[in-house]
């Protein structure tokens, strides 16, 4: 066994490596003057089992390309077995169709993965169950909530609650406060009157409690801010942010923090500087 190191993932790729105590291979990436990508693994790969590490974060279209290629030059190599791990997966938003014409891009890419050459697929926390149903190959969605509760609980967060984002992110709120022994809830819009709808948890107080607000992905930030104003007029003492992919685009994080929100919580599904716990070992149990 060996890890090929994508361009997007080199400190998890290493991080998977160490786990198994295998070889890291870098590939040689370079571009042709006219920006077209050259990609090449330096080592020989007959009848080895190659995981290949990228994660298809921004620039998405750059590294799902460079994803394909190294899985195509895996398989060329002679690799009998090649793992395709993409932490995060990009385009797993677009996964139907709302207006006639519009590309499900999802399974586009789903296609695309598996065509070039992976045998099997590994993601984590991707946005919905179903993307996964788009292969014909195993492929197996990670969740790395558990993780980050046992992250949260080193923090020493005074009388925590954990509170999904929306209703959609209870089941995330779920497994971080298990795996912490708290309480959790999630936020739910009530309409009190014809013309007033508020914004509260649906049925635990935040008063003078740390809160820890889950979501899978930070993207703008909105969410999140929106969430800490709403905890802040309940009387929440501290917000701590947890995400699995903090994509934090633009000016997201910077936002975040002028809403007074000191930390931000992530896995390094994207390799950010808030990247605190590592995804590594739940690649590693799996594939054991």
């Amino acid at each position: 066994m060996l890890v090929v190191a994508g361009s997007a993932s080199p400190k998890l790729s290493a991080r998977v490596a160490k786990q198994f105590k295998c070889q890291l291979v870098r590939p040689t990436l370079w571009r042709f003057p006219d920006g077209e990508l050259y990609t090449r693994i330096p080592t020989e790969l007959n009848g080895e089992h190659a995981l290949v590490v990228q994660s298809t974060c921004y620039p998405q279209n750059d590294n799902l390309v460079e994803l394909c290629f190294l899985l195509g030059a895996a398989k060329d190599l002679g690799a009998e077995r090649v793992t395709a791990i993409v932490p995060y997966l990009a385009y797993a938003r677009q996964d139907k169709q709302f207006k006639p014409g519009e590309a499900i891009s999802i399974r586009t890419v789903c296609k695309l993965i598996e065509h070039a050459g992976a045998d099997d697929f590994i993601t984590v926390d991707v946005h919905q169950e179903e993307v996964t149903r788009n292969f014909s190959i195993p492929a197996y969605n990670l969740t790395a909530m558990p993780l980050l509760g046992r992250y949260l609980n080193g923090l020493k967060l005074k009388n925590p609650v954990v509170i999904g984002a929306d209703r959609g992110a209870s089941e995330r709120a779920k497994q971080i406060a298990l795996e912490m022994g708290v309480e959790y809830d999630h936020l739910e819009k009530q309409r009190v009157t014809p013309e007033k709808v508020v914004t509260q948890p649906k049925r635990l107080s935040v008063a003078n409690r740390d809160v820890v607000i889950v979501d899978d992905i930070i993207s703008t930030g909105g969410t999140i801010i929106e969430a800490a104003k709403i905890l802040r007029r309940q009387h929440a003492r501290g917000i701590y942010p947890a995400c699995t992919h903090p994509v934090l685009a633009g000016k997201a994080l910077q936002r975040i923090r002028a809403a007074g929100i000191k930390q931000v919580i992530a896995t390094d599904t994207i390799e950010h500087r808030v990247s605190a716990v590592s995804v590594a070992p739940l690649i590693a149990n799996v594939i054991h």
